[in-house]
C-alpha cells in the first residue's frame, strides 16, 4: 500500500468521479483506475460502486476512508515536525470573504510580513461557497469565512470566533432613533436600508429573521463593498446590518452608532478551514495564530 494510492482514493471519494480526481491530481484516468484497483486487491474489498458514471463509496470504502485520512494526517504531522526551524520561506494561498479581507486582513498580513517577510502570500476573495469549492479542489491552502458554524468530514476547522452582527446608523441619526433605549424592529422598517447583496451570509440571516416576523423590507441600496456602505451611512440617514468587526473602528471613532433593536441579537462565527487531506504547513499555522492574536 502506497501513500499515493491513499491520496488518490481520498480524492475519488471526495469528487465521486474518476476523471475529475485524475484531473485534480495531474494523473491520467487510467492511472487512477489502476491505483484504486491495486488498493482494492490488497484490501480484498470493493471500495467503490461504479454504476454508469456515478461513483459511490461502499460500506467498507466509507470505513476505510476514515483510516486513510488518519494515515495522511499522521504522515503530514511527521513531516512538519522534521521541517527546518527558523524563518518561513514557503507560500500561502488564502481564500477570504470581502468584508474580512478589507477589515481584518490588512493588520494580520502586516504583522505576518514583519515576522516572515520571505513568505509569498496570495489572497483570493469570494463568497463562502466559491471559496469552499476552491479549497476542496486544492487551489487554496485555507479559507477564512463568516458563517453559522460549519462542519464537514472533509475539512479541518482551525479557528472559530464568535462575531456580533449589528444594526448601525450615522453617529448623528442613530442616537435620535433610540432616545429612550432599544427600539422595536417596526420602527426601522420605513427607514432606508443600505445592505450587502443577498449572497452575504449575514444578509441571509437578516432576511430570514424578517420573514419569520412577516416584516420584509426593500433596501434602498445593495452593494457587496462594505466600505462603500459605511461611507453611505456616514453621510445619509440610513440603516445597515453588518458584522461588528466591519464597523468597530467607525463606532469607536464616533462616526457611526450601533442601533439596539429588541429581540434582534444575532451572531455568526469567523471560521478558518483547511482540507482534511491538506498538509498543514507552518505558514498556515502562523496565519491562524496571528488572526487569533490580532483579530480577536
Amino acid at each position: 500500500m502506497e501513500l499515493r494510492q491513499l491520496s488518490t482514493f481520498i480524492r475519488v471519494a471526495q469528487l465521486k468521479n474518476f476523471s475529475k480526481a485524475a484531473e485534480s491530481l495531474g494523473y491520467s484516468q487510467s492511472a487512477v483506475t489502476v491505483q484504486i484497483r491495486q488498493l482494492e486487491e490488497e484490501l480484498n474489498v470493493r471500495l467503490f460502486d461504479r454504476i454508469g458514471r456515478r461513483v459511490t463509496l461502499t460500506s467498507p470504502g466509507a470505513q476505510f476512508l476514515e483510516h486513510a485520512y488518519e494515515v495522511i494526517h499522521e504522515v503530514n504531522r511527521a513531516k512538519r515536525s522534521l521541517s527546518n526551524e527558523g524563518d518561513l520561506h514557503g507560500s500561502l494561498r488564502i481564500g477570504v470573504i470581502e468584508s474580512l479581507c478589507s477589515s481584518q486582513l490588512p493588520g494580520v498580513l502586516h504583522s505576518y510580513w514583519e515576522q516572515h517577510p520571505h513568505v509569498l502570500i496570495h489572497v483570493t476573495t469570494g463568497e463562502p461557497e466559491e471559496l469552499i469549492a476552491q479549497m476542496e479542489w486544492g487551489d487554496l491552502d485555507l479559507i477564512y469565512i463568516l458563517d453559522e458554524p460549519r462542519y464537514n468530514n472533509n475539512w479541518c476547522k482551525l479557528m472559530e470566533l464568535r462575531e456580533e452582527i449589528v444594526f448601525v446608523a450615522s453617529a448623528v441619526w442613530g442616537p435620535q432613533l433610540q432616545r429612550d433605549g432599544p427600539i422595536e424592529l417596526a420602527q426601522l422598517l420605513d427607514k432606508p436600508f443600505f445592505l450587502t447583496e443577498q449572497e452575504a451570509n449575514y444578509r441571509r440571516v437578516l432576511d430570514r429573521l424578517l420573514a419569520a416576523r412577516r416584516s420584509p423590507i426593500t433596501p434602498f441600496l445593495e452593494c457587496r463593498d462594505t466600505s462603500f456602505l459605511i461611507k453611505m451611512l456616514e453621510v445619509h440617514c440610513g440603516i445597515s446590518f453588518l458584522p461588528w468587526y466591519v464597523v468597530k473602528d467607525e463606532v469607536q471613532q464616533g462616526r457611526l452608532a450601533v442601533v439596539e433593536v429588541n429581540g434582534m441579537h444575532v451572531s455568526l462565527y469567523r471560521q478558518i478551514f483547511c482540507h482534511r487531506e491538506k498538509w498543514r504547513t507552518k505558514e498556515m499555522d502562523e496565519f491562524v495564530r496571528l488572526v487569533e492574536e490580532i483579530g480577536s
